[in-house]
């Protein structure tokens, strides 16, 4: 038998808990939300560390707190939270195959909300030679043995990235009594705000290397080692350790975008969508960092607040956007743009920005957008643009495309 439902939110992190919070009250049925994990809260719940919040709910919270915010405020406005609830497959456009405890089963939705996150790229997919020891973690990883569990971790950490969640990694790491002896970064300088970096480095001494990467871990039962390579000279050494950290490199969550047939966009590998987050299958919307792997916890939840307007339409009987709308393209040294299409009649992107990842580092950046030739806009930043984080622009930029013309192309200089 299968169950039906007005709305499935898949993923309890806070996206998915801000769009069922903002789907339930206007909603006659059910609003459920299907989260994997034993609790709601996504990787809030274990980072425990203050900035969560600013944005969304113009507080200043630690991640659990922010995480127990989120939850209440969808429990509140009359949304269903499913914990331990594994979606594993499509059995139809908006019918989800789920597994659980309590068994298999199948729920259809009139609306889908893929909320589904992304992840750090673990030690493998980095191919890091050598051996396979113990005491090699994601930041995910650590914070949860770490804050949930309340384990040890080790006593000197090698952390791979230098990007604003490795300093959330060295953070967790002091409180659990292990010192990072070394952090790396392949870019020509660290990844993380100076306002991040410069603290961080007096506050607990880190040494940070620009231009080094981790080619190999030593160890048979524990990490003893791991081999550190200047990526402009070859030079190697090795640096005793008994903790590795990768962090950031971030991939989405994108499985069940893929395998339900969605568009997915090259760049950032997670759905494509419009300014309204609705994707290429009818009734089926998405939101998060399943969308830009990664941009902070309160921005997620400002798309999963977002695509509630056109979860609603599409309810009411509106009809599906018509046509493909105009590609937004993003040229190196931009690696993606989110969104990715701008359809007639659409509304603006959520806080009416576009979302734009650099793989070079600008100062001053200054990102333009053309069409056919035509340039549509320019705007200089005073901001800097940089690997490891999400920069934004006014969607003023690409509001004026023509919607017969060709794709509207964004570069960086």
């Amino acid at each position: 038998m299968t169950e039906r439902v007005r709305v499935a939110v898949i993923g309890g992190g806070p996206a998915g808990l801000t769009a069922a919070a903002a789907l339930a009250p206007s909603v006659a049925g059910d609003v459920l939300v299907l989260e994997r994990e034993t609790e709601t809260g996504g990787i809030p719940r274990h980072s425990d560390h203050p900035g969560y919040g600013m944005r969304d709910l113009r507080r200043f919270m630690s991640g659990p707190e922010y995480a127990r915010r989120l939850t209440r405020s969808a429990r509140e406005a009359g949304a269903l939270l499913e914990t331990e609830a594994m979606v594993t497959g499509w059995a139809g456009p908006r019918t989800l195959e789920v597994t659980s405890p309590r068994g298999r089963r199948l729920i259809e939705a009139d609306a889908v909300v893929l909320a589904t996150g992304a992840r750090e790229r673990p030690r493998p997919a980095r191919f890091i030679a050598g051996d396979r020891p113990d005491g090699v973690y994601t930041t995910g990883q650590l914070q949860n043995l770490v804050h949930l569990h309340h384990r040890e971790v080790g006593r000197r950490a090698v952390i791979v990235g230098a990007e604003l969640v490795s300093w959330s990694a060295v953070l967790t790491l002091h409180e659990a009594g292990c010192r990072t002896v070394l952090m790396t970064s392949e870019y020509d300088k660290p990844e993380a705000y100076t306002a991040f970096r410069v603290p961080g480095r007096l506050a607990f001494g880190v040494l940070v290397r620009a231009r080094t990467r981790v080619v190999a871990i030593h160890g048979k039962g524990r990490v003893t080692s791991v081999d550190i390579e200047n990526l402009d000279t070859g030079q190697r050494h090795r640096v005793p350790c008994d903790t590795v950290i990768t962090t950031g490199d971030w991939i989405p969550d994108h499985e069940l975008a893929r395998s339900g047939g969605l568009d997915l966009d090259e760049g950032t590998r997670g759905p494509r969508v419009d300014t309204s987050l609705a994707t290429s299958v009818p009734g089926v919307f998405a939101a998060g960092n399943l969308l830009h792997p990664v941009d902070t916890a309160d921005v997620a939840a400002l798309d999963g607040r977002h695509v509630a307007a056109a979860v609603l339409g599409h309810l009411d009987g509106e009809p599906a956007p018509g046509g493909g709308g105009v590609p937004l393209v993003a040229e190196a040294p931009l690696r993606w743009v989110a969104p990715q299409l701008v359809r007639p009649g659409g509304p603006p992107p959520s806080r009416g920005k576009l979302l734009l990842w650099s793989d070079a580092f600008r100062t001053l950046p200054r990102v333009t957008a053309t069409q056919d030739g035509r340039v549509l806009g320019r705007t200089r930043l005073p901001w800097p643009a940089a690997p490891g984080r999400v920069f934004r622009v006014p969607f003023s930029l690409v509001s004026g495309a023509d919607p017969a013309g060709g794709p509207v192309r964004l570069t960086l200089a």
